[in-house]
């Protein structure tokens, strides 16, 4: 049954089932105010979504593989999804489960996915054939044109008159406009070479990110997940740099102190100190740790441990059909 939705997430540690397709995990990097806006629609076969995240992020994500993905950037901006950067006009096709993103503030993004078995269907009807295996194809401008054009009008109806998509005809017309100009896209246009690394990058960065996803509340340090890995700490810092922009160090203590913050937010101040959760996580110099932690969260941890647990972080901007995250 389709489906839509939009919402304004102010908490990163919320947006883990908010995306469309997959439990998405996202770190930001810089102090400043999280705001993630998301659109997402959910045809007979199609799924669509459109994002804006406010700040520079790492964020890593396990996506259904059952579906093909495309992402494309809808405005102008410094992005790098599984190692290859993205560039307006382009189109990167998604060829593994677990992926990794890097962004400056402000990154706007547009995704599409087919069930593999519909994307195989739709193409061999418009053009005949199967889609090779590129990663990266750059339609010709007119078709990137309505692409972009289909995509925020789809988006546009889902935030200002919804209703509309409820209709079987509309939905079902617009969802075949955009299967088809998504497929041509594909189809015609030109391969991009990129600096992707080869499988085995993605095989050992997958690896990585499923022995984060099987320990998800504790402090990892560098020597145990390389051992667990079976690939020398050099590897795994080049590896890291092509997909995350930062080495496997600087990534995992970002993730610690992410971790720090969301026990400061779920913590009872009468019953814990930070002091007790900082070492918790492996943080052991307090003075540098509050430091960084006011630099990355804006407030020193003692205010985050006395805030209200009862805050708002996610909204819905209007009512949705949508009953639950898909």
């Amino acid at each position: 049954m389709p489906w839509n939705r939009v919402l304004t997430i102010s908490d990163p540690l919320l947006c883990r089932t908010a995306f469309e397709g997959g439990d998405v995990e996202i770190l930001p990097t810089a102090k400043g105010s999280f705001q993630a806006d998301i659109t997402q629609v959910g045809f007979n076969r199609l799924r669509m979504s459109r994002y804006n995240i406010s700040v520079p992020q790492v964020s890593a994500a396990t996506l259904d593989p059952g579906r093909t993905m495309i992402n494309f950037l809808t405005e102008p901006s410094s992005a790098r999804y599984c190692g290859t950067k993205m560039t307006i006009g382009d189109i990167i096709i998604n060829k593994s489960d677990a992926v990794h993103q890097v962004a400056d503030s402000n990154l706007s993004v547009g995704a599409m996915s087919l069930p593999i078995d519909e994307l195989i269907t739709a193409t061999e009807a418009v053009i005949g054939h199967d889609l090779s295996n590129e990663l990266v194809v750059r339609p010709s401008p007119a078709l990137m044109s309505r692409l972009l054009k289909l995509h925020q009008s789809a988006g546009q109806l889902a935030r200002d008159v919804a209703d509309i998509l409820d209709l079987p005809e509309v939905c079902r017309a617009l969802e075949e406009q955009l299967v088809h100009v998504m497929v041509r896209c594909l189809a015609e246009g030109a391969s991009v070479e990129t600096t992707r690394g080869s499988q085995r990058h993605e095989a050992v960065m997958t690896r990585f990110e499923a022995y984060l996803e099987a320990h998800p509340d504790q402090p990892l340090y560098l020597t145990e997940i390389c051992a667990a890995l079976g690939v020398a700490e050099r590897t795994l810092r080049a590896y890291c740099e092509e997909h995350l922009g930062m080495g496997p160090i600087r990534f995992l203590t970002l993730r610690r102190m992410h971790l720090v913050r969301r026990a400061l937010l779920h913590a009872e101040p009468s019953t814990v100190t930070v002091t007790r959760i900082a070492t918790d996580h492996g943080f052991w110099e307090l003075g540098r740790f509050s430091v960084a932690y006011r630099a990355l969260f804006g407030e020193p941890p003692s205010k985050t441990l006395g805030r209200p647990a009862n805050r708002t972080a996610i909204s819905l901007n209007r009512p949705s059909s949508l009953v639950s995250a898909v």
